[in-house]
């Protein structure tokens, strides 16, 4: 029998909303998925200590989550020739390249005021929590969660102390989450099965599943206990996602891993920016995302597609724009029969 754990045993849908850094995850959007029976996510990746306070003080009194972003070590890459192989780019937007203000994304700062402001859960991402910040968790009667993307990374975070795991596959919209950057491409029950063989820990599915249907087999097949969906509340009112975004999820020819925008590999619409730029985008996180940085933010304003980082899952066809607690009651009924 799977294992569980006690937000999972809670929920009355097992449904996680992704925690969608840079704007589509709001306050609003993971308080409406915890109050229709799943739980909501907070993306704590990319904002400072007192952003992060604002958005968990105003969801106290109902279960939710936060995902940190583990801060990567520089790669060596050469950020600087990236920069002038897109010097075009940043003179079509007007732009100047952006800069680096830090490297670690104030994680240090962050995670020490999740241990004095306890929420009930804490995820993390791009690694593992290390023993002794999981047992800080532990402490102060935080949940623990790691996302992992293969049977190594599993043991890694099951011998750190974490609770359980999100485990994710290739087909999910956003960055991939694996510790070293790379882009496994095992199919997401390949990476399920594999993950069940190398660890006990209770798995939470993610990547291209965007209903009940598709959550169905997984949990009923003891596969997974529940499922994380992201680009399937895009397109919700309660989510930040930008106007051009919610329409290119209907336009766009299809999605493709890219590290072009970021400098860490994400699966995203594709558009005329990953096409010309993804075969010489280096492995370069953050540095990549702040050098792309006012480029992207003039797209936006633009509402030009073409420049924009616009993250989604194989399944963005299908995403609606429906209020997330219609489509929880919806899964839940689906889940059911």
């Amino acid at each position: 029998m799977i294992r569980s754990t006690v937000i999972l045993d809670g929920l009355r849908v097992p449904v996680i909303s992704a925690p969608m850094a840079g704007g589509p995850s709001t306050v609003e959007l993971a308080s409406a998925v915890s109050n229709a029976g799943g739980l909501g996510m907070l993306g704590g990746a990319l904002l400072d200590v007192d952003k992060l306070a604002a958005q968990v003080d105003s969801m106290r009194g109902i279960v939710f989550g936060v995902n940190l972003f583990i801060p990567d070590d520089p790669t060596g890459a050469d950020v600087a020739a990236y920069a002038r192989h897109l010097e075009s780019w940043f003179a079509r937007y007007d732009v100047e390249p952006g800069e680096l203000p830090r490297r670690d994304d104030y994680y240090a700062d962050k995670f020490s005021w999740l241990v004095e402001h306890p929420v009930p859960l804490v995820t993390s991402t791009f690694g593992t929590f290390s023993a002794a910040e999981v047992a800080a968790l532990h402490e102060v009667g935080t949940e623990v969660w790691c996302t992992v993307t293969s049977g190594s990374e599993a043991q890694e975070a099951q011998a750190n102390g974490v609770d359980a795991l999100v485990v994710q596959g290739p087909e999910s919209g956003g960055h991939r989450g694996s510790f070293d950057g790379s882009a496994p491409n095992v199919p997401l029950t390949g990476v399920l099965e594999a993950v069940r063989a190398a660890s006990i820990l209770p798995r939470i599915a993610a990547g291209g599943l965007m209903d009940g249907h598709d959550i169905a087999p997984l949990v009923s097949s003891g596969l997974a206990h529940a499922a994380q969906l992201g680009t399937a509340f895009l397109d919700t009112p309660e989510a930040g996602t930008r106007a051009v975004h919610r329409e290119q999820l209907r336009k766009a020819s299809g999605t493709a891993v890219t590290r072009a925008f970021s400098g860490r590999p994400a699966r995203g619409l594709v558009n005329e920016f990953i096409s010309e730029n993804s075969d010489v985008a280096p492995l370069a996180y953050p540095d990549v995302h702040y050098l792309t940085g006012p480029m992207r933010a003039k797209a936006a304003a633009a509402g030009d597609p073409s420049g924009l980082s616009m993250w989604a899952g194989t399944g963005h066809l299908r995403a609606r724009a429906v209020p997330a607690a219609e489509l929880l009651a919806e899964w839940a009924q689906q889940l059911r029969r």
